[in-house]
């Protein structure tokens, strides 16, 4: 497991990302995960890559571009291009798999769980995070335009976000568990993460960030300086919601299921 996660995430990413990709990241210190491991959701394996010291020895993913970044980065073993719910591989084929803030962007994702419950083996563990059933009303301009009195137009804002994130799900831990049950998992332990003034960051961090998608855009990184003297400051201003405890209402969840 990689150091200061945080430093390690800004070098690459919009800040926004950084701060929920490091806090997520930090988890898996205290996480065995028994190879061989499948990633549901690689994307273009930056987190991988920055996360975990070893390889992972499978990561699926969709789309193409994305899995030839990850080969870039040499996070896995192995790669394969595929949807969630039609993986090629033999049953009980793998001795654990994560999926890092990917489930809640599949419509259908009950067929995904089943998915990935065929390919465990008996006893695997299944670690997985998504936003929660507080993220919406987490957001600190939903929260202004209620007390406002303007209900309307904070459901307004609250879909506008929801779509600019690309959530599918927002769900309560009772909803996700009842989701797993059906696929043949057990919830061991749950936790919420993210509290109001971190996803106030993630949330203005989508706008403050445009720069930094015009410099992906023009240029193929995020960060075009990425000193520890050009970071100093983003990095003083995140650390304290990247430090801080596990809140008792958070925006997000985080999964460790077990294959019953």
């Amino acid at each position: 497991m990689t150091a200061d996660l945080l430093s390690r995430h800004l070098r690459d990413l919009p800040a926004f990302r950084a701060l929920l990709r490091a806090t997520e990241a930090r988890f898996y210190a205290n996480i065995d995960l028994p190879q061989p491991t499948l990633d549901v959701g690689c994307g273009d394996g930056h987190f991988a890559a920055t996360t975990f010291t070893n390889k992972i020895a499978v990561g699926i993913d969709p789309q193409w571009q994305s899995l030839h970044e990850a080969s870039v980065r040499n996070g896995y073993c192995s790669l394969t291009q595929a949807a969630g719910d039609r993986l090629p591989f033999t049953s009980s084929a793998f001795a654990s798999a994560m999926s890092n803030s990917v489930l809640e962007h599949i419509p259908d994702v009950q067929s995904v769980l089943n998915e990935v419950s065929r390919l465990l083996l008996r006893g695997a563990p299944f670690v997985f995070c998504v936003p929660s059933d507080n993220f919406l009303a987490m957001l600190s301009v939903s929260r202004t335009l209620h007390a406002w009195g303007l209900p309307a137009l904070a459901v307004a804002y609250e879909n506008f976000f929801n779509r600019i994130s690309r959530h599918h799900h927002c769900d309560s831990p009772a909803v996700w568990q009842a989701r797993l049950a059906a696929a043949g998992f057990a919830v061991e332990r749950h936790w919420y993460y993210f509290s109001e003034g971190a996803l106030r960051a993630l949330e203005w961090g989508h706008f403050l960030g445009l720069p930094a998608l015009v410099a992906k855009i023009l240029f193929g990184r995020w960060v075009l300086v990425p000193t520890p003297a050009n970071l100093m400051l983003t990095d003083h201003l995140l650390r304290r919601h990247f430090e801080e405890p596990l809140p008792a209402r958070g925006a997000y969840l985080f999964f460790i299921a077990r294959k019953i």
